[in-house]
């Protein structure tokens, strides 16, 4: 273990370089292994394409040193848009084990050395977000995707944060939320991600770095950084699935699953729980006519969570002592 000095924050952070050079090697063993398979079940067309992402990402989360706690339920598998905050590249990893679905990434990521590699590997759906010329086709992808029963997951605050708030949601990104599969609305679920605690110990504002990546960081020295921490307790918040039925519009569904992340985030970052306002209430109309009550409330026979090795459950509410970190 290396003691070092944060300049930033005039703090002391214990690292290990190492962990780190073990859990590197782990790592890239671990995706040359899987990567030939994964790339060979695509090409076949092969159920297994959704199964292999899932399993690798969860054995990921064991040897990068992600301690995940869960609390809610995930609706049940797709067709099923999932939106969530997004502070970390880290977050896929997160995401990846929990949800059996592909994500939706802006079109750089494509090209990204390595990451663009496994992104494809997931079957992720790139998207161009400045480019409204081609919005009506990206639209069209999203929504082929779910009309064959996938899973996406999408990041609707556009960019990253530091991990300690949410930022607004695109609500233009909310554009497929209007698909009607068998002419029932396609399910959105909101989902709160938040690094609490790194070795046991609140992370605050000062810690958080460890995990968040943003503004202008480098990827390489962040991707060293977190191979060399200890282990850090990630909080997956399920909030309540919903559909564009129950709301008036887009925007409101858009705000309404931003104010369900950034409530989630909060009451992680603090370790107390507070009440969520109310959401937007819409009188139920007769069919064609617009927004109905079908789809506004949780759905029926969710299924139980199959967590990662080494995850766990908490309950909902939180206790205010539960997994959770207090801010500094």
């Amino acid at each position: 273990m290396r003691r070092s000095l944060d300049r930033d924050t005039g703090r002391h952070t214990m690292t290990s370089p190492v962990l780190g050079a073990l859990r590197l090697i782990a790592y890239v063993g671990w995706t040359l292994l899987l990567a030939p398979v994964q790339a060979l079940v695509m090409a076949l067309k092969l159920p297994m394409r959704f199964v292999i992402p899932h399993f690798y990402h969860a054995v990921c989360a064991r040897i990068v040193g992600i301690d995940i706690v869960v609390r809610g339920e995930p609706a049940e598998p797709g067709p099923v848009l999932v939106v969530s905050n997004h502070s970390s590249y880290l977050d896929i990893t997160v995401l990846g084990s929990l949800i059996r679905g592909s994500f939706v990434a802006k079109s750089e990521v494509a090209g990204w050395p390595g990451f663009g590699f496994l992104a494809k590997l997931q079957q992720t759906v790139f998207i161009e977000r400045k480019a409204r010329s081609t919005a009506a086709r990206q639209r069209d992808d999203l929504k082929a995707r779910l009309e064959g029963g996938d899973t996406l997951i999408l990041f609707p605050e556009g960019t990253s944060s530091d991990g300690n708030r949410t930022l607004p949601f695109k609500t233009a990104l909310f554009a497929v939320a209007g698909t009607r599969i068998d002419g029932r609305p396609v399910t959105v679920q909101p989902v709160s991600v938040t690094a609490t605690r790194l070795d046991g110990l609140p992370m605050g504002f000062a810690f958080r770095p460890f995990y968040a990546w943003y503004g202008d960081m480098d990827l390489a020295p962040h991707l060293w950084q977190a191979f060399c921490a200890g282990w850090i307790e990630v909080v997956v918040d399920f909030h309540e699935p919903v559909t564009l039925d129950a709301f008036s519009s887009r925007k409101a569904l858009a705000e309404h699953c931003q104010r369900a992340v950034a409530h989630g985030v909060e009451r992680a970052v603090r370790g107390r729980d507070n009440p969520l306002p109310p959401r937007e209430r819409v009188e139920p109309k007769a069919p064609g006519e617009g927004p109905s009550a079908e789809g506004a409330l949780i759905l029926d026979g969710t299924p139980t969570l199959t967590l990662p090795p080494g995850s766990r459950r908490i309950s909902d509410p939180p206790d205010a002592d539960s997994a959770g970190s207090a801010s500094a």
